[in-house]
């Protein structure tokens, strides 16, 4: 079935395509709107015009989603959500911070939830997160709820647009055009106050650190207004922080640490920023690093910042590494990433151990991979990683995975389907010695865009093919591959 909205009425179909092309509107939203108020779109043809109406309340139904747009929420702030699977994790990371860890930034982790629910068309969910998060809001900040809420009723505007609940649309447009109106604002639905810059920073940061630059100049903004603001400095030091994850630059490396440094003596409970101070002194400060993380692991109850601090340790202190995710585990045993990083910790054992306990030790870290996939059946890196320790003793189980994941990649994100030519590829080449079709496993894993990680290991593993070719005297299959890849970096960066 096509795009369009179809129906058994010729002159209401000509009706129907003419106004979802004039009016920007997509099918869910024409045949909602001609559920409700059949009279505008049975009217609509190309003299069109919502003026002509003869019914406000009707003609005012087709400005709202202008009015939704200049809105200061979720859903107007762009949100780089790359698939669904992304959606899903951030989700299980806003549940365990909402749950374990009491910032002043709660309502803003709830909204941002509700966004999460919306994508997911969870709208009961997403209702019930905004009425949350609004609660949050009349109890912590009743001085100045106005400013606070305005994110909030926004996504409320928006939520019961999707819904077609178009008196509760009015219904908040109005609360915020009057918040507007009370604070002077330019614009009757949007207001430049510190309050909602740092509600968008906090929003990029949960969406991933690689915003994190875009939250910085969120937290500076709001800075501008209220210099001494703690909420304010701890997410402009923690967005420091992310944005040096993504550019690894002296620059960046000082800022986040000269903001880390500033705020940690006055926001002692903030173990999420000590983890980040930790990392960023790793190298120059190791002492005061781990006495940091010290303090972390006695004291927090986060699961996700106890398995930052565990990764600290990882690869030299194993068994540190492994209490610490353990007692993670304890307070939250629901979350994957838990038990697929000690499962990682198990693996790093296997491959160094010698002794009588490698089958032990590679029963423990099976059945780690094997939790971390029943708690989130979605995740390739688990399966991946289950098929590795498959592959030890019984390698037609972890042939079975691949192939299960290969015929699965259309659905996948880029990233996971980079990892899957790669781990395919690899048991190609190693366990059935077939050359050529590791090849091309290695050659579709790399001719997929995206810079991860996974694209410059296939990137490798063809050079280290092509070398062989060349050793074996094979030069033109050789210089096939170097050139395969030449050219696709090269349309890589058109």
């Amino acid at each position: 079935m096509s795009g369009r909205v179809r129906t058994s009425d010729p002159e209401l179909q000509a009706s129907l395509n003419v106004f979802t092309l004039q009016f920007g509107f997509n099918q869910k939203e024409t045949v909602s709107l001609h559920n409700h108020c059949p009279m505008i779109v049975a009217c609509s043809g190309n003299s069109f015009s919502p003026d002509s109406l003869m019914f406000p309340s009707l003609c005012s139904t087709l400005h709202l989603k202008e009015k939704l747009k200049a809105l200061q929420c979720h859903f107007t702030w762009n949100f780089e959500i790359r698939d669904k699977v992304d959606a899903v994790h951030i989700l299980q990371t806003l549940a365990l911070r909402i749950a374990h860890t009491h910032y002043q930034n709660q309502a803003t982790l709830r909204a941002m939830q509700a966004y999460l629910c919306h994508l997911q068309g969870q709208y009961e969910d997403a209702l019930q997160s905004l009425r949350e998060a609004e609660g949050i809001l009349e109890r912590d900040h009743p001085d100045n709820f106005p400013r606070q809420v305005l994110v909030i009723y926004g996504n409320f505007a928006w939520i019961y647009y999707h819904l077609a609940h178009y008196d509760l649309v009015e219904l908040y447009l109005d609360k915020v055009e009057k918040i507007c109106s009370s604070l002077n604002s330019c614009s009757p639905y949007a207001a430049q106050i510190p309050e909602i810059h740092a509600q968008k920073g906090w929003s990029l940061l949960a969406a991933g650190f690689r915003n994190g630059e875009e939250a910085k100049e969120c937290f500076q903004m709001a800075l501008r207004e209220d210099k001494a603001n703690g909420e304010f400095l701890a997410g402009s030091a923690i967005a420091a922080y992310a944005s040096w994850t993504h550019s690894h630059n002296s620059v960046s490396w000082n800022e986040a640490r000269e903001k880390l440094g500033t705020i940690i003596p006055e926001q002692q409970k903030n173990y999420e920023a000590k983890v980040y101070f930790a990392k960023i002194l790793k190298e120059s400060d190791r002492q005061q690093a781990e006495a940091l993380l010290e303090d972390v692991v006695q004291n927090s109850q986060d699961p996700e910042v106890l398995r930052h601090a565990a990764k600290f340790f990882q690869p030299e202190f194993l068994e540190k590494t492994i209490s610490i995710l353990e007692r993670a585990i304890l307070l939250n045993s629901n979350y994957h990433l838990l038990h697929y990083n000690l499962g990682y910790c198990y693996k790093i054992q296997f491959c160094g151990d010698k002794s009588s306990r490698r089958e032990e030790i590679l029963a423990a870290a099976t059945e780690a991979f094997k939790k971390a996939v029943r708690k989130y059946p979605a995740y390739v890196f688990a399966k991946l990683a289950l098929a590795e320790m498959y592959g030890e003793n019984t390698p037609h189980y972890q042939e079975e995975i691949y192939l299960n994941l290969m015929s699965e990649m259309p659905s996948l994100s880029k990233r996971c389907q980079q990892a899957v030519y790669l781990h395919w590829g690899n048991f190609l080449f190693y366990k059935k010695n077939s050359v050529w079709e590791a090849v091309q496993m290695y050659k579709a894993g790399f001719a997929i865009p995206g810079d991860y990680l996974e694209r410059q290991q296939l990137k490798k593993k063809l050079e280290k093919v092509a070398e062989r070719f060349q050793q074996s005297s094979q030069t033109t299959e050789a210089e096939a591959i170097h050139d395969f890849i030449q050219e696709t970096e090269s349309h890589s960066l058109e």
